[in-house]
């Protein structure tokens, strides 16, 4: 009995490393994830804005990223996406019609993984914008230019802030399968002493009895 003992406790402080192993990795190989967009999931606008962002909780990279803005089967995106802090901006072209637009996304997170999401939204006027504007502003200009509506828009963490929808993030199953094998290795290891243990026991006892 006294040789069992230690072996249980060896296998409780396996099974202990392990889950600790998992739950302390898995944040820190979370990858990037949206926060809010301009303009907001479901919302309606007034008209179709100048540009569609996607606010991030860290600076995306700057390549690789992809937004396309399509309604009525056209994409009205106009020229690349922009990485304005931790925002990635799409313009849109100027003459865009009033309708739902769904907005699709994809950039590589800051752990140099690709994340994508979808949002959608709905105009009831099309594009008042100038084909040749300005670069597109970041979410504090643009709350208060109006050129993007104020759904959406406030600063991350704030009440204010829309989730975006659909952004993945990958289980790290990897830290799984390495604490499920330690557990199973251990074990293994235990088995093995023990029948160790008891095959001297069984030598050992004609011994004791002369």
């Amino acid at each position: 009995m006294r040789t069992i003992r230690p072996l249980l406790a060896a296998v409780v402080a396996a099974l202990a490393f392990a889950s600790a192993l998992l739950f302390s990795a898995a944040p820190a190989s979370a990858h990037d994830v949206a926060e809010s967009t301009a303009p907001a999931n479901g919302a309606t606008v007034a008209e179709v804005p100048a540009s569609v962002s996607i606010t991030f909780n860290n600076r995306p990279l700057a390549i690789g990223s992809g937004v396309s803005v399509t309604s009525g089967g056209e994409n009205w995106a106009d020229g690349p996406v922009e990485i304005i802090d931790s925002q990635a901006v799409q313009k849109l072209r100027a003459g865009a019609p009033a309708g739902e637009y769904t907005v699709v996304w994809r950039v590589v997170s800051s752990d140099s993984h690709p994340i994508e999401g979808t949002f959608k939204f709905t105009a009831t006027a099309g594009s008042t914008t100038a084909a040749s504007g300005s670069a597109a502003p970041s979410a504090s200009a643009s709350a208060t230019s109006g050129s993007v509506p104020s759904a959406g828009t406030a600063p991350p963490g704030t009440v204010g802030s829309a989730p975006a929808a659909d952004a993945s993030q990958p289980f790290p199953w990897s830290i799984v399968v390495i604490a499920v094998v330690a557990v199973a290795l251990v074990i293994f290891l235990a088995v093995t002493a023990r029948r160790k243990l008891a095959g001297s026991d069984d030598e050992n006892r004609p011994e004791a009895a002369e």
